[in-house]
């Protein structure tokens, strides 16, 4: 009989022998890769469910944007690119399958292979994989897209390449990846990587924007542009990629194109004219109302609701907390109680647009009423001191009575800014120093909705004593201005997903609040923050990782950082009716990988 120390000097070596086995048999090529549990669909699947395959190719299809561009490179800070520049022109290793929550299906790369922690990651090109120019996908553009991206590319990119421990050629057609973090989102982060021509930027500053397109693989090249005016895309006769399963009943359309107007209002007119293809509606009441103009009462514009089953994400004013007196939350709860949502949504929408409530509403990862119970308090806890009021007791949005008034809301604001040292004196805030409390905020020409918001919001101020100045710049001056942090308050979009992940460092993660060209524009550093994100990286099961999201959205919530607005559970489009897209709707709805991506052209 063995002794019980060596009993118990074997159990390590069980255990990893045990680890071995889980890890062989996760381990092996496959075809695609889920967040959480397996892909859907199986290795032979004939199209994406979502895809029309019979869908006829041809058409034309005219987007309207308000702005301009003055840069053709989408993946660095510098410049300003047009939209749709990088999902038609450039592809990546996977594709993702906007019908599930996060699950990648081969594009460039044949087969992905990784153990089961997740602890590196192998691609296998596809041979027939090409550039628009003819040339093969190698493996040398692959690991030098990567290093690029991540050293001299858009800070979105800096995260996952700092997370890559090593890079080898495995073989002729393939390249592994190893981690010195964990992180179980990686493999899937890095299947997501745009891949570009590495022999195009040589003797070239790539973080230097310029008017040359990448040459990339996708389904479509750059045909003629004017900066400022407009850019076409025309599909590619000999993309590579026409016959895989996985892009059967996409990118249909022949030509895709922007053209630019000086705000929404002239591209909405354009609309009415016939000179674009599509208008996505975002304001309720003018969809009840607006849309009685001849093309509509012709039949040849017809209106679409597409739902969804995404999260609410965040749309507001973001306050700088890097500059007083945003820095003090009394101060913020005190702006979003005196920001009178109910009277503004009442002008702007009818009424019938529900407020956002959290970062993650409308979802099963919102944080949800009342106190953290479970599993979402245990990750809480060790932060409580740290925490604002309400991250684990509970905490709702103010709600008015609906009045202009909004007075019960601002004698809470009032109450709020006296206690942050804030008082009226001679009809001016004032703060102990006697200084003026005024603000500037930061809104891009063209955004006549977002202007009228603001307006409402600072007549409301005005009867606090606070000064609000508001500043609209030109596109080129709005992304320097942003990118720079140079801003009191801005609006604020950040589109949330059902597999949040490493984007989440980017949006409110403290390492990077300070670099130029973050979302992080609230300047927030929160260890609470930071150990969501990591804690929701690393979990290893649905409920951990729902878990964690739910405390996340506490955290960022009772934060205050950002004054919401409303949301919208289904979207909706006005668009030419020979304009058709599949019966059967991806559960991200009208998203990314929607419009143009499965719609087709047919009288």
């Amino acid at each position: 009989m063995r002794s019980l120390r060596s009993q118990r000097a074997a159990l390590p070596a069980v255990a990893a022998f045990a680890a071995i086995l889980a890890s062989a048999a996760a381990a092996g090529p496959r075809h695609g890769i889920a967040m959480y549990g397996e892909p859907a669909l199986a290795a032979d699947f004939a199209a994406l469910p979502q895809a029309n395959p019979d869908a006829p190719a041809g058409g034309t299809i005219v987007f309207g944007e308000s702005g301009g561009f003055d840069s053709l490179n989408p993946f660095i800070v510098k410049g300003r690119a047009p939209f749709g520049l990088s999902p038609l022109t450039v592809e990546s290793l996977m594709g993702r399958s906007y019908d599930e929550p996060f699950t990648l299906y081969g594009l460039l790369a044949q087969s992905i292979e990784t153990d089961a922690a997740r602890s590196y990651v192998e691609f296998v090109l596809r041979p027939e994989a090409r550039f628009a120019d003819g040339s093969p996908v190698t493996v040398e553009d692959v690991m030098w897209s990567f290093e690029i991206l991540g050293t001299r590319g858009h800070p979105r990119y800096h995260a996952a390449w700092s997370k890559i421990g090593g890079m080898e050629q495995t073989g002729p057609r393939s390249v592994r990846f190893t981690f010195n973090t964990e992180d179980r989102e990686l493999p899937l982060i890095l299947g997501l990587r745009p891949i570009l021509k590495k022999a195009q930027w040589e003797g070239r500053a790539f973080d230097e924007s310029g008017l040359e397109a990448p040459i990339g693989s996708g389904p479509y090249v750059v045909e003629s542009f004017e900066p400022g005016r407009f850019i076409t895309f025309r599909k590619d006769p000999d993309w590579w990629g026409a016959s895989l399963p996985f892009n059967r009943g996409r990118h249909n359309l022949e030509v895709v194109r922007y053209d630019y107007f000086g705000d929404s209002g002239v591209v909405f007119e354009a609309f009415k004219a016939g000179l674009i293809s599509t208008w996505r509606e975002t304001n309720a009441a003018r969809w009840a109302t607006a849309y009685d103009f001849p093309a509509v009462t012709s039949g040849a514009v017809v209106r679409s609701v597409i739902p969804h089953q995404r999260p609410s994400g965040i749309t507001g004013l973001v306050m700088n907390t890097r500059r007083a007196p945003f820095a003090d939350w009394r101060v913020r709860e005190a702006l979003i109680h005196a920001f009178n949502f109910e009277f503004i949504n009442q002008t702007l929408n009818g009424g019938t647009e529900p407020r956002i409530a959290s970062y993650f509403s409308n979802s099963a990862l919102a944080m949800g009423a009342g106190p953290a119970e479970g599993r979402v308090r245990a990750l809480l806890e060790p932060f409580a001191a740290d925490l604002l009021p309400g991250a684990l007791e509970g905490y709702a949005l103010p709600r008015g009575d609906g009045g202009e008034a909004n007075r019960a809301n601002v004698r809470e604001a009032a109450r709020l800014l006296e206690e942050a040292g804030w008082t009226v004196r001679d009809g001016v805030l004032r703060n102990g120093a006697g200084e003026p409390f005024r603000f500037e905020v930061l809104v891009v020409q063209g955004a006549s909705e977002t202007l009228s918001i603001v307006n409402i919001f600072a007549e409301a101020l005005a009867r606090l004593g606070i000064e609000v100045r508001v500043t609209t710049v030109d596109n080129a001056q709005y992304t320097e201005r942003r990118n720079a942090h140079d801003f009191d308050m801005t609006p604020y979009t950040v589109s949330l997903s059902l597999s949040p992940g490493n984007e989440q460092w980017l949006y409110w993660g403290s390492e990077d609040a300070d670099t130029p060209g973050t979302r992080n524009l609230m300047g927030v550093r929160s260890a609470a923050i930071d150990a969501m994100i990591r804690a929701l990286l690393t979990s290893t099961t649905r409920e951990d990782f729902v878990a964690a999201t739910q405390a996340l959205d506490r955290v960022l919530t009772t934060g205050r950082y950002v004054i919401p607005f409303w949301y919208s559970d289904v979207s909706r489009l006005a668009h030419d009716r020979r304009l058709h897209y599949p019966a059967r709707l991806p559960m991200y709805g009208d998203w990314i990988g929607f419009l143009p991506e499965l719609w087709w052209f047919a009288e």
